[in-house]
């Protein structure tokens, strides 16, 4: 089993233009890696942010953001060298990234699976629990499909997911999502994990 990176890593996520975002991860003694542009782009909450706070709360070790930390790429991040590194050190610097991010992907498999799955479900829950009539329309929208998703979730992943544990993702989601959806256009995010804190450069 590769191991797993302990130290905090800072992930920063950037609004880089009016439906665009980027997210960079800082890693201790690690190049750090970067997605520009990131995918699932959200006014209120893009789907990658999500997911980190997801994992975060369900201790997931090899998710995205696990593996991210634990020096992988998550299969969509890209290394980004130190300065004065010279054309053969960096090309000897991706080789070895995308090698332990190859390991990484495939001893992940199970919880990247499970994360996509909770996401989803706790994507639902805390889109129905708003104050916002949009947000539940939404969720009403997504009201079968959750069900659905539930029903074919392992039980040892429902179990995981207890009230305690959902109420908790929950107010993580509002948390960033206000500091998120307040940001303009080339304003960051600083999020450290897995503790979710939270800060922003506006």
């Amino acid at each position: 089993m590769i191991p797993v990176n302990c130290g905090l890593m800072e992930l920063i996520f950037e609004r880089t233009g009016k439906r665009r975002y980027a997210i960079h991860a800082i890693r201790p003694k690690m190049s750090r890696a970067s997605m520009d542009p990131a995918s699932g782009y959200d006014p209120l909450l893009p789907h990658d942010i999500m997911h980190m706070a997801v994992e975060a709360g369900l201790g997931l070790k090899l998710g995205v953001f696990g593996q991210l930390a634990a020096g992988g790429l998550a299969g969509t991040f890209r290394i980004v060298p130190t300065a004065g590194l010279t054309k053969k050190e960096i090309s000897r610097l991706r080789r070895s990234a995308e090698t332990r991010d190859k390991s990484l992907l495939k001893e992940g498999t199970n919880d990247s699976e499970a994360s996509e799955r909770a996401t989803y479900l706790c994507w639902y829950e805390w889109l129905r629990r708003s104050d916002d009539p949009v947000h539940r329309s939404t969720a009403a929208s997504m009201a079968e499909n959750a069900k659905h998703v539930r029903s074919t979730t392992p039980p040892i992943e429902i179990a995981a997911l207890s009230e305690a544990v959902v109420d908790r993702i929950c107010e993580h989601l509002d948390e960033l999502a206000a500091v998120w959806s307040g940001l303009s256009v080339g304003e960051k995010m600083r999020v450290h994990w897995p503790e979710l804190t939270v800060s922003s450069d506006s």
